[in-house]
């Protein structure tokens, strides 16, 4: 019932839109809060919408003033949602759902981006008939171990990678990272990319069978080829953006590498707990770093503090995130692939070095330096060790 309130009052907001935008803001944060009181995992998830609508407001004059905010709130309610639905065809629903706002979002700004928006809706739409297709496949082929399922496996993998930008289908996120407005573009970075991942690791584990031990194998190689991928194209970027870009296509490979332990009960908790405070790493990195381009540049202790948790280094979120992944690599008899998730993690310091003098210029008192300010704050948040986040995942009704 408190699922359909809010999406209630997300269809208020989103009709009152278009007579006065603030009081869609308002019932929007509305919904974002009652949506946290769902899940354990969701005060975090209402952080990363809180600070997308904020950062909304730098271009409140925009093509979709007003229902900008209402899709933000929509994405996170979707996402929530997400993490406790078992049923396929619902969590098929909420994929779409929440990719289909961005379609929108990609495009506005200080001027309408079309093009760039008409060329992420076709990787986006196709990215989104995979995933279903290879949902359907893999759904109704593992019980009898057929190539259906090896298909649909493999069908499904492609557009997840397509999805979040995992290479080698990565072409379109340097492109719309560079062109797009960076305040959605952070949004498509950050809160975009959870439930495709959560999705996908709910039906790998439902499917599970002797030849799904095989097929992650597969994986493995596509996560340490997109790490390699993003990693070396940013390090011989200089543009803030496609910087970004290309870290986003190294994030989403180590992410991807914990999927390598989906077939152990004893690590599965770590290797959530790895996924999700990697996307959560990514999402309030790439708010803050997106900010600060927005802003002109932000104070240079925000700046390094968004980049070494980027890199690792403890114990900011980024080192827990990755350390979570490589335990439970190493314990899945995926030595390798932990030694591949270091190294890149090595490669990665130099651009994030760069990105933090480039960003780091000083403070300027506006909205997008305070969502910077924010976003690197969230980075603090396990300087606890965070065995309560793995608490937290252990509890969630996946």
């Amino acid at each position: 019932m408190l699922e359909l309130a809010i999406l209630i009052i997300l269809t208020i907001a989103a009709a009152l839109s278009y007579w006065d935008r603030r009081f869609s803001l308002a019932l929007s944060l509305l919904a974002i809060f009652a949506a946290s009181v769902i899940l354990p995992l969701a005060p975090l998830l209402t952080l990363v919408a809180f600070l997308g609508i904020i950062f909304l407001l730098v271009i409140k004059n925009n093509q979709i003033a007003g229902v900008d905010y209402v899709m933000v709130a929509f994405m996170l309610v979707v996402t929530v949602l997400a993490f406790v639905v078992k049923d396929l065809a619902l969590l098929l629903t909420l994929f779409v759902a929440a990719s289909v706002p961005t379609y929108l979002l990609v495009m506005i700004g200080d001027k309408l981006n079309i093009d760039i928006g008409i060329k992420y809706v076709t990787f986006m739409v196709l990215a989104t008939i995979l995933f279903i297709i290879g949902a359907a496949l893999t759904y109704y082929g593992y019980e009898e171990r057929s190539p259906l399922y090896i298909a649909g496996f493999l069908i499904l993998l492609t557009g997840l990678c397509l999805e979040v930008g995992i290479a080698p289908v990565h072409e379109w996120v340097p492109d719309v990272f560079a062109s797009a407005d960076p305040v959605p573009v952070s949004i498509i970075a950050s809160l975009a990319k959870f439930v495709p991942f959560v999705v996908a690791y709910k039906i790998f584990l439902v499917t599970a069978n002797p030849l799904t031990a095989q097929l992650l194998f597969v994986v493995a190689i596509v996560s340490a080829i997109s790490m390699f991928v993003g990693n070396i194209a940013a390090l011989t970027s200089y543009e803030p953006s496609r910087i970004l870009a290309y870290s986003t296509v190294a994030n989403m490979g180590y992410i991807l590498a914990a999927f390598s332990a989906i077939m152990s009960k004893e690590l599965i908790y770590f290797a959530l707990a790895g996924v999700l405070l990697q996307l959560f790493v990514n999402s309030f990195g790439k708010i803050g770093f997106f900010a600060s381009i927005k802003g002109g540049g932000t104070s240079s202790l925000y700046s390094w503090i968004l980049g070494v948790s980027f890199i690792g280094i403890p114990p900011l979120m980024g080192f827990w995130s990755k350390f979570f992944i490589i335990y439970a690599l190493v314990f899945s008899n995926y030595v390798w692939l932990a030694i591949i998730l270091i190294l890149n993690s090595a490669i990665s310091v130099p651009y994030y070095v760069r990105l933090s003098r480039i960003l780091g210029t000083g403070w300027r008192r506006n909205i997008a330096n305070t969502t910077a300010l924010i976003s690197a704050a969230a980075m603090l948040i396990t300087v606890i060790p965070p065995t309560w986040f793995v608490d937290l995942v252990t509890m969630a009704r996946w």
